[in-house]
């Protein structure tokens, strides 16, 4: 066992894992204004006196294990967090413990403070499947990608069941690339990824043009698509009912300029536009209009920066549990950063998904952070002198055949 004087030294060395950590402080910091400019005074000073100090102190204990030992906890933690959240599914459990918010039962009530376990679910689920997949070779047949897919799909329905479409669209993007990056032949992935793309366009095109005895999606996730679409074409009709919120973020993005309007004025005009959830899935949209087109390059390099981050220690890391952790990590914040950004420009449907470091909320705050917390830990690690052969093989070529 390492002594916590020698762990205190390892994390300090200058790593990758420092610059992850600074462009998630800098992103929770910008949240902290952002939030406040949206209106949000109270959850602002929350995020920044309660819950960040909160993910801080989660993320140096998340530093300090053996990745052995982190490896070791994941499916157990897993599995305890996934029977939560089938207890959460069940109609009895009283409404005091699990709240009803906006029709989704996603949060647990702890007194005073909420926790959404589906965030936790996320950084679990990289840790589990990276557990499994690290020396195995299983999954290079199509046949052996059926075990990590179920895997994925436990807690995909369990989210779905909340609802929370949003958390439960990332598990699968985030399993690709940790397969992609484990070395499952590219042509068993591409024909799983051409028939989800198939099933997604299928599904778009039964919502825009199908009757309604013909639908397949529940209606409010329809009617998100069509109003989508509707205001894409020019078409207002939707603007004061199902497209409201998005046509007013894309009108706070479109009004920002190049450098925005400032604390004082941005603040006036977010409050004038009433965008419903602006304080979390329409983040972005405050930040573009008081910071401008500035504000939101600098933001996303912030986030390249942390995703740059995370894939240059999974490069440089010869443990095939933080190699395949740090790149689902990476894949998991860019997926979300994508979606919640293309949602606030009118480029994907409103899905209810935050803004990684951003937006308002604890759970997502921790759990970002666990990953960063993480990220630092695999850093700081030594290569072992003998250590078992991983998941690389030794013929490029082999992912494609």
């Amino acid at each position: 066992m390492i002594p916590l004087p020698t762990r205190l030294r390892q994390l300090l060395r200058l790593h990758p894992g420092w610059y992850a950590l600074i462009a998630a402080i800098v992103l929770s910091c910008i949240g902290v204004a952002a939030i406040g400019t949206a209106g949000q005074p109270a959850n602002a000073a929350m995020q920044a006196r309660f819950w960040l100090p909160v993910s801080l102190a989660v993320m140096a204990v998340c530093a300090v294990p053996r990745p052995r030992w982190i490896g070791y906890a994941s499916y157990p933690l897993f599995a305890a967090v996934l029977i939560v959240l089938i207890l959460m599914a069940l109609p009895f459990m009283p409404r005091a413990i699990v709240p009803v918010r906006n029709g989704a039962r996603a949060w647990i009530s702890l007194g005073s403070i909420t926790l959404q376990p589906s965030e936790l679910i996320k950084v679990l689920f990289v840790l589990s499947m990276a557990w499994y997949l690290r020396y195995r070779s299983s999954y290079r047949t199509l046949r052996g990608l059926l075990v990590p897919f179920f895997i994925m799909f436990i807690p995909v329905a369990l989210i779905l069941k909340q609802p929370d479409l949003g958390t439960a669209i990332l598990f699968a993007p985030t399993l690709f690339v940790m397969l992609v990056a484990a070395g499952a032949k590219l042509r068993h992935l591409g024909l799983l990824l051409g028939m989800v793309f198939l099933a997604v366009g299928v599904n778009v095109a039964i919502a825009l043009w199908a009757p309604d005895n013909m639908q397949l999606l529940r209606p409010h996730q329809r009617a998100r698509i069509v109003s989508m679409v509707s205001l894409a074409q020019g078409d207002t009709r939707f603007i004061k009912t199902t497209a409201f919120q998005q046509d007013k973020a894309m009108t706070l993005v479109s009004s920002g300029g190049m450098s925005g309007y400032g604390a004082e004025r941005s603040a006036t005009i977010v409050k004038f536009n009433r965008v419903p959830h602006v304080h979390n899935d329409m983040i972005f949209a405050v930040i573009a209009n008081r910071w401008g087109v500035l504000g939101v390059l600098g933001v996303l390099g912030l986030y390249l920066s942390l995703i740059g981050s995370f894939l240059l220690i999974a490069a440089r890391s010869k443990d095939p549990l933080a190699q395949l952790s740090c790149v689902g990590f990476a894949g998991m914040i860019f997926t979300q950063v994508v979606i919640n950004v293309g949602m606030n420009l009118g480029m994907l449907p409103v899905t209810g998904i935050t803004l990684p470091f951003i937006s308002y909320g604890g759970s997502s705050l921790v759990a970002t952070f666990i990953m960063v917390g993480l990220a630092l830990n695999f850093a700081s690690r030594r290569p072992a002198m003998l250590a078992r052969p991983n998941f690389e093989f030794d013929n490029p070529d082999a992912i494609f055949q």
